[in-house]
């Protein structure tokens, strides 16, 4: 497995990142347990997890990834494993998150590492990110900047003051973003150059075949200012699988959970994602290998987040670091790119 630097002097981390998401509403923690065993076999040394996860995010499930973790975690070097968790941001409606009333002040984020930190059942997290911006920002399919939406928001000086605070105390090593825009990703590393607060080493947005708009405005910044990439949803919640174009269709977040997954609903994502899966075929390729092997192919993406619900999926997505696609294959990729261009931003 191949190791990346991440950022500017972060950690080493596999190219390909365990996502864990499903854990805690699919997955049981005999489940994660049994693909932690075999990632880490194969090479990866980068988790993925979040205190809202598993999702859909309920009351019920709030934390459960984090536990399952902790249970795995507490019979590991923990050198071994390089962890990365999130903080919840305001603005979802989750009651259930430290009195209805998350954000990235100095006390929630406080609170929440914290009680990350218990779940973890361990010292330390080597990636702290921010789950979403505190500041209204369109998220998780909207994709227009509303200015009647704005609201009271924690300064990001705040916030990055708060995450000094814990990294100079040893619970957290780096600190990340995750859905973050140009202007925010810029601020965080002006604040942190003219304050001298950490410095932000990665950024977790989505990015596949069918969202690449990372590559507009966030490319050029993550190569001039030595950010990486973590690419989170690299299979657009199975589409690029073309699971759900089998009759009947395969199962998966979009048919198991009603009005889940907003940014695959438009209108040109089923067109796109079965012109992707025909061109893999035609290529001999699973169409799940093609897609994933393109999010690891570009030069700003450190780590590519996988997720499972079974070993056999786990299997196919960490076999796809083998694959290398040709530049006849990358051609056509492009075309259909310009066709149907970010469908699901």
């Amino acid at each position: 497995m191949k190791m990346n630097t991440l950022g500017d002097g972060g950690p080493q981390v596999s190219e390909i990142c365990l996502g864990t998401m499903t854990w805690g509403t699919q997955n049981s923690e005999a489940d994660a347990h049994a693909q932690l065993d075999a990632a880490f076999a194969a090479g990866v040394n980068f988790v993925d997890t979040a205190e809202m996860y598993s999702v859909p995010a309920t009351a019920e499930s709030y934390g459960r990834s984090e536990t399952y973790i902790g249970t795995w975690l507490r019979r590991q070097p923990r050198d071994r494993v390089v962890l990365a968790t999130k903080a919840c941001g305001p603005g979802r409606t989750m009651k259930w998150v430290r009195n209805g009333e998350p954000g990235l002040d100095r006390a929630n984020l406080r609170a929440a590492l914290e009680g990350s930190l218990r779940r973890l059942q361990t010292d330390f997290v080597d990636l702290y990110q921010l789950h979403w911006p505190d500041r209204n920002t369109p998220l998780f399919g909207g994709y227009q900047f509303d200015p009647a939406r704005e609201r009271p928001s924690t300064p990001i000086r705040d916030t990055l003051e708060a995450l000094a605070e814990l990294v100079r105390e040893g619970k957290v090593r780096y600190v990340g973003l995750s859905n973050e825009t140009p202007w925010g990703v810029m601020q965080f590393l002006r604040l942190a150059e003219e304050l001298g607060l950490p410095r932000i080493v990665s950024v977790q947005n989505a990015y596949s075949l069918l969202n690449r708009t990372w590559e507009t405005g966030l490319a050029e910044i993550a190569y001039r200012e030595r950010l990486g990439l973590l690419a989170y949803s690299p299979l657009a919640f199975g589409y690029l699988t073309g699971k759900y174009f089998t009759d009947p269709p395969g199962r998966g977040r979009i048919n198991l959970f009603e009005n889940f997954g907003q940014r695959y609903t438009k209108e040109n994502v089923v067109p796109a994602a079965r012109a992707y899966c025909d061109l893999a075929r035609r290529h001999g390729l699973a169409p799940g290998a093609m897609a994933l092997a393109f999010v690891r192919s570009r030069r700003f993406v450190a780590a590519t987040i996988i997720g499972a619900t079974n070993l056999v999926q786990l299997a196919e997505n960490l076999a796809s670091a083998e694959v290398t696609l040709s530049a006849e294959l990358t051609r056509e990729i492009e075309a259909i790119h310009l066709r149907y261009t970010n469908p699901a931003p």
